[in-house]
């Protein structure tokens, strides 16, 4: 099946309290998509930290005046990824897209597979690995931005297994 790599960022990681996702982003060789998410109401009183702000850049004036609805996002990200194995590299990502899912009021559409998964089935040891994540490295990518993320683990999912991607294309940002 055909991957799709995909990375959330978020108002704070769950240790430091509720979270709620703020942008998704998908990549698939070098084309990117990302989608701000605006606030739902039913994230009211959920935590944010200054701390995450600092490093996606993205503030709650910026999400929640250029943001989309929970329900818009999940279904332009759901008609994106149909038929394809959408993999992430934190497991936290699929908690944020439950959580966008539940405030859209519908189920999870689909589960996320963690790229340890992928580099087992790849027989991909430690150094194939390193050289992998210095290739993605190498391209580029903005880091801590959901569509450059994914773009970074799709770069890095092609070298292990032995495909060179196409230069990056950022296909629509908020």
């Amino acid at each position: 099946m055909h991957i799709m790599t995909i990375d959330f960022e978020a108002s704070c990681l769950p240790r430091h309290g509720r979270s709620f996702p703020i942008e998704v982003g998908i990549a698939d060789g070098g084309l990117s998509r990302s989608w701000l998410i605006r606030p739902h109401d039913d994230w009211a009183g959920w935590d944010w930290t200054p701390e995450a702000e600092a490093l996606h850049g993205l503030s709650r004036e910026r999400i929640a005046r250029e943001g989309l609805p929970a329900s818009v996002v999940l279904a332009e990200l759901v008609a994106m990824t149909q038929g394809r194995r959408v993999v992430a590299d934190s497991l936290i990502d699929q908690y944020w897209l439950d959580t966008l899912a539940a405030a859209a009021g519908a189920p999870s559409p689909f589960s996320i597979q963690h790229v340890t998964t992928l580099f087992d089935e790849e027989q991909a040891d430690e150094v194939r690995v390193g050289a992998a994540v210095a290739f993605a490295d190498g391209q580029g990518a903005t880091r801590h931005r959901a569509a450059g993320d994914a773009l970074w683990l799709s770069a890095l999912i092609a070298h292990v297994r032995g495909a060179v991607p196409p230069a990056p294309v950022l296909l629509a940002a908020q």
